[in-house]
């Protein structure tokens, strides 16, 4: 009786951790995990204010999610996908731009060459 009720107590501590670790894992692949590890890189890199930080965390889940939808679609060609990332660059930069200093703008750029 008590190999039993080890072997049941064994069998659902392996399910409720693999549960917690599959969780974790399609948590990590959701765009608002990727913009919120982004924005907080900016933040801590460009001193971003409270409402900048929002507004870029809006920004860069946008564009992850259409980086997504547009990685994910079968018909699109290579060049098509190219010229649609850079359309989507384009309008997170103008939003970045737009959110942040003068200041702020030039180390996010000197940022990005590295």
């Amino acid at each position: 009786m008590k190999n039993l009720l080890s072997i049941i107590v064994l069998v659902i501590v392996f399910s409720v951790q693999s549960v917690s670790a599959q969780s974790l894992t399609q948590d990590q692949d959701r765009p608002e995990v990727a913009a919120k590890a982004q924005v907080n890189k900016l933040t801590n890199e460009l001193d971003l204010s409270g409402e900048q930080s929002r507004t870029l965390y809006r920004a860069f889940v946008i564009h992850e999610v259409d980086y997504r939808k547009l990685i994910e679609d079968k018909n699109s060609t290579k060049e098509k996908i190219n010229s649609e990332m850079k359309k989507l660059d384009a309008i997170l930069d103008a939003s970045i731009k737009k959110t942040v200093s003068k200041e702020q703008y030039s180390k996010w750029l000197s940022l990005q060459k590295h």
